[in-house]
């Protein structure tokens, strides 16, 4: 083997080692898929049964999937801008808790999958069925609205004379009318009065209280897209029961919740993202109703309001907070 020879195996060999690590990075960096976590208030709940759904499929944080979690700190304005972020950021999916989340991420982009979990995707025209969805959008539906008249029937055991129910209801929502429209339904069957308190925000909070207290409601139902923290400073001032459609309520101080089963929701919408990073497209997947539901009762705040809460509704308890 002559000297020329040599030298060329050498170059080529040489060459072929040096270009390796940067080819595969590259390649390693592009096969990374980035997923984009928008929601409207506090993350915290959705994260670690998402993430947890997302190891129990083989991914692992950092190293094959990439997961970005941005909040609206409970400013439904927010949300257009951080949908347009990930835009920007070219993300793989966007994943939407709550249905002003999914709204803004629908209207930022047609093309990007989003995996949703909110309530009455069909009511609220986010979706044309839940069979076919159509478009670019899936994911998990908590029945919200449906449960309304489930949770008036708590509450009637709770507090057998009740009559009149206030219900703080969030005007940024989408999913309000289907809300208050199941609410006003069960109401009537239960000759409950339903009096809806429609608010842009916090800093309607305190006015919307006032006027509830001068109508003497017998309870208040809290919207779960509105901030809780907010709207239980204010129930615990006025010494109110206060239900809502989501288990976060009542482990913030809520009185009463009867609600999808979220971690289940949550765990479901990681199930999604890996079929979509496996090359279904969202428009093919049908969206999944809940099936458990779990009843929680706070004794803490039941107990700081005067309230007792009849064994009937303990017994079946899910989750009791002492």
């Amino acid at each position: 083997m002559t000297r020329g020879i040599r030298r060329r195996i050498f170059l080529k060999v040489a060459g072929g080692i040096l270009a390796w690590p940067a080819a595969a990075l590259a390649q390693q960096a592009k096969a990374i898929p980035r997923i984009g976590v928008l929601f409207i208030a506090n993350p915290e709940p959705f994260k670690s049964a998402f993430l947890e759904g997302l190891r129990r499929r083989g991914y692992v944080e950092g190293q094959s999937i990439h997961v970005e979690f941005r909040s609206a700190d409970g400013n439904p304005d927010l949300l257009p801008k951080l949908a347009a972020e990930f835009i920007q950021a070219k993300v793989d999916i966007i994943v939407a808790t709550q249905t002003p989340a999914v709204q803004a991420a629908k209207n930022a982009t047609t093309e990007i999958p989003i995996v949703m979990q909110a309530g009455d995707p069909v009511g609220t025209g986010l979706v044309a069925s839940l069979a076919r969805p159509g478009g670019n959008i899936t994911g998990m539906s908590s029945t919200t609205a449906e449960l309304g008249g489930k949770t008036l029937e708590f509450l009637r055991e709770l507090r057998p004379a009740t009559t009149r129910v206030a219900v703080l209801a969030n005007a940024a929502d989408p999913f309000t009318k289907p809300f208050l429209a199941q609410l006003q339904s069960a109401g009537k069957v239960l000759r409950i009065e339903i009096s809806p308190f429609v608010v842009h925000g916090p800093g309607e909070f305190k006015s919307a209280f006032t006027a509830i207290a001068k109508l003497r409601a017998d309870a208040v139902i809290v919207q779960p897209s509105l901030p809780r923290k907010a709207a239980l400073e204010l129930v615990m001032q006025h010494r109110l029961p206060s239900l809502s459609p989501t288990a976060a309520f009542v482990n913030e101080g809520g009185l009463l919740s009867y609600s999808a089963k979220l971690e289940d929701q949550y765990r479901g919408v990681a199930d999604y993202v890996d079929k979509i990073l496996k090359g279904a497209k969202p428009a093919d997947l049908p969206i999944q109703q809940a099936t458990t539901f779990e009843l929680a009762v706070n004794l803490k705040t039941a107990r700081a309001i005067g309230v007792t809460i009849p064994k009937s509704i303990l017994a079946r308890a899910d989750r009791v907070i002492e």
